[in-house]
């Protein structure tokens, strides 16, 4: 391949928590299966941010290509979903099992597809489970549970999962592993005379068209699906960083905080993209009222709501639903001090209403933390007119 000038190093952003994502054609072995060529330095890279005190979420792809390896006397036979789900329950074990033998501290695997995202009390457990594997200093390694999706709810390949993840767990960065070293204005690999993209500060349909839509031989996506996830990427306020995993220089680099590929920039930033999502999210199922002191903890100070403040809850909503937490002004009247999501249903707030979070167990026979809107999942409206009273 003939490139006409190398990408420029540049300072990757201040990050704490990152989603890593690394595709097929850096896990495939040229004879089939698996091979820690190019995932051994992927693992020294993520082992050296582990002990600079940050946090990675893998996601891995490889399932299919190590289940094909174990199917080779069959899985020329058949090429239907059902014998690539086989392979992917195959080949899961096996791509975990090749990660676990790079660390010395316990991986855990989390299987996700579209219908556990898109469904919001299967998110809200989603990200529950990957932030307490996080806070127990074990790395979640995440795929696509290509073993039970069917076509209309597979997420269709991994970088898009990267970037839903990224923004479930609330990363500061996605970062894309990939055989080629970025983003060039065209196909360097046809085209000789194409140019690296160091920096894209927008992605235009004219930065679009750079990708073009070809894939690797063992992959799902190519160059379009990772801007695509860049992009999704950038209105949950993350940016996204392109990178050739095959490199150890590159690879090496970014452990040192440089980036030698291409980095993808947003204009909004992670907390204001949430909190507009929550502001402006039509779908309202019911109302949490409050007490004076809750809603001053609420506006005044960005706490979260806890049991002790609540009065009472209206409507038939269920955890990980929409809701808005209102409360009685001086004037008698009610007013909306905030929208968030419930980690609980509202039959369940009402039994634990005016106690304290250490009875929540107690009272309901188990628990879903000491939240019953935490203060990252809720949006006080005090600049959009719907405040009014003491709290505006």
């Amino acid at each position: 391949m003939t490139q006409t000038r190398p990408f420029t190093p540049q300072t990757l952003p201040p990050w704490r928590r990152a989603v890593l994502k690394v595709g097929s054609s850096l896990l495939a072995a040229d004879t089939g299966g698996l091979s820690t060529r190019y995932a051994l330095g992927l693992a020294q890279f993520i082992s050296a941010c582990h002990a600079d005190g940050r946090e990675i979420v893998l996601v891995s792809s490889g399932a299919v290509a190590a289940g094909r390896l174990m199917l080779r006397d069959h899985s020329h036979e058949d090429t239907s979903n059902a014998a690539r789900q086989a392979m992917a329950a195959l080949g899961q074990t096996q791509t975990v099992a090749l990660w676990q033998r790079l660390f010395d501290h316990p991986l855990a695997q989390v299987l996700l597809t579209h219908d556990d995202l898109r469904d919001r009390r299967r998110y809200l457990n989603a990200r529950a489970t990957l932030s307490e594997l996080l806070n127990y200093k074990i790395m979640p390694v995440v795929n696509e549970n290509d073993t039970v999706a069917i076509d209309e709810l597979t997420l269709g390949d991994n970088d898009n999962l990267a970037a839903i993840v990224a923004a479930l767990v609330d990363a500061d960065l996605l970062l894309i592993a990939t055989d080629i070293d970025g983003l060039y204005t065209a196909d360097p690999r046809t085209n000789p005379d194409a140019e690296p993209v160091n920096e894209v500060l927008e992605l235009t349909t004219g930065i679009m068209a750079m990708a073009g839509c070809a894939g690797s031989s063992v992959g799902t996506g190519g160059m379009r699906t990772k801007l695509e996830a860049a992009e999704k990427a950038a209105t949950a306020g993350i940016q996204t960083a392109l990178f050739n995993g095959r490199d150890s220089e590159v690879v090496s680099l970014l452990a040192r905080g440089q980036l030698r590929g291409t980095l993808l920039h947003t204009s909004a930033t992670r907390l204001h993209a949430r909190k507009y999502w929550l502001r402006h999210m039509p779908a309202v199922t019911g109302h949490i009222h409050v007490d004076a002191g809750a809603a001053h903890a609420i506006v005044r100070e960005g706490a979260s709501l806890l049991p002790m403040g609540i009065i009472r809850a209206d409507g038939m909503f269920q955890r990980g639903d929409m809701v808005e937490i209102v409360t009685g002004g001086d004037d008698g009247m009610l007013h909306v001090i905030a929208r968030g999501i419930a980690q609980y249903g509202a039959a369940e707030i009402n039994r634990i209403a005016r106690t304290h979070t250490r009875d929540i167990g107690d009272r309901l026979g188990y628990s879903y933390g000491e939240n019953v809107v935490h203060r990252d999942d809720l949006a006080t409206l005090g600049d959009t007119g719907l405040l009014t009273g003491e709290y505006a």
